[in-house]
């Protein structure tokens, strides 16, 4: 089974194992993970299909509400009944009835399964046998909403749901689709085949749980709340002031996007428009392999920007850095380097 990080995964890498690698046909497994974050954070030991269908259901609706296509099926009898509640054909309890019935049919034997496998760390237990049918929460789940990086996990449940509604939406496998970054936005988009753009999600929120929650560069944590002090930064890993001179393509590419704490970036000793050491350019290509290795919705992306070949994609990478050390000179690292994360 493949995760971020060699060694002992923790309990956020399981997780995100799940919700960044699992396989979707449908958009069921990104909302019973939403609905579970919120039972955990509220310490349920038990949960039942009567109560877990309001925030499943309500996660589904708001997607609903701005993307129509949630799954590759072209009909579903639940799907359904949630686009009715939102054309008012139905009321909130008649949609909830429907939720227990039909809406949790095949996410909850699907949802540890990563790579055709279940992971070793289970969040639940199916109780749905019993006489109350439910979910027995495990401990795994609780300690999980009581860690520093839970508050991160619901963004970044957020950013895959919309890479992969995307590509159902304009009818693309989303392995093949091109994903594009909006410097001034901050923020993935992608080009549909009628050459409409197609705004995916934010590249904080897509990024950031292949980072661990951590900065790029000295593995501090990192958050993508708008008003938290050590909020993430999006930065040029080769920075933006190279596009000036011209020669290294794609700048702006995902290849070539990393998030940083403030510290790192732009603190008193923070890189700014600096070269990044040569540790890191080591670094960046590891990262970046792993996300081809990984097969989901930015690995055609970074094909097509850096190279078919694993030798082809480290030639362009070194071509890249050469060309920016000509220009920049001297090389930059952090001052401080908080215990490996990846």
């Amino acid at each position: 089974m493949t995760f971020f990080a060699e060694g002992h995964p923790s309990l956020e890498d399981y997780w995100r194992a799940i919700i960044l690698f699992g396989q979707n046909v449908a958009c069921y497994k990104f909302a019973l993970a939403q609905a579970l974050l919120e039972c955990a954070v509220q310490q349920h030991t038990f949960v039942t299909l009567a109560d877990l269908a309001e925030p499943f259901s309500r996660h589904i609706v708001a997607h609903l509400h701005t993307t129509e296509k949630q799954g590759t099926s072209p009909s579903s009898r639940f799907l359904a009944a949630c686009k009715a509640y939102i054309a008012g054909e139905i009321a909130q309890e008649q949609l909830l009835d429907t939720t227990v019935r039909l809406g949790f049919q095949n996410v909850i034997d699907a949802f540890h399964v990563v790579n055709r496998a279940d992971t070793p760390v289970r969040f639940f237990t199916d109780a749905r046998a019993g006489r109350t049918k439910g979910l027995a929460l495990t401990e795994d789940l609780l300690r999980l909403a009581q860690q520093g990086q839970h508050v991160n996990l619901p963004h970044e449940i957020e950013g895959r749901w919309r890479l992969v509604e995307t590509a159902w939406t304009i009818n693309i496998a989303r392995h093949l689709m091109t994903v594009q970054y909006d410097r001034a936005a901050q923020a993935l988009f992608t080009i549909a085949p009628s050459r409409r753009r197609v705004t995916i999600t934010s590249c904080r929120n897509a990024l950031n749980g292949y980072q661990k929650g951590k900065c790029f560069y000295c593995f501090a944590d990192i958050a993508l709340d708008d008003h938290a002090l050590n909020r993430a930064d999006v930065d040029h890993f080769l920075p933006h002031t190279l596009k000036q001179f011209g020669g290294i393509p794609h700048l702006d590419g995902v290849w070539n996007l990393v998030l940083a704490c403030p510290a790192c970036n732009r603190g008193m000793a923070g890189k700014f428009t600096r070269l990044p050491a040569l540790k890191y350019m080591t670094r960046l290509y590891t990262r970046n392999e792993f996300l081809i290795a990984s097969h989901h919705p930015l690995r055609e992306t970074l094909i097509w920007q850096t190279g078919v070949h694993a030798q082809g994609r480290a030639d362009f990478l070194q071509f890249c850095y050469a060309t920016a050390q000509h220009i920049l000179l001297h090389p930059w690292e952090a001052p401080v380097e908080h215990a490996i994360a990846f």
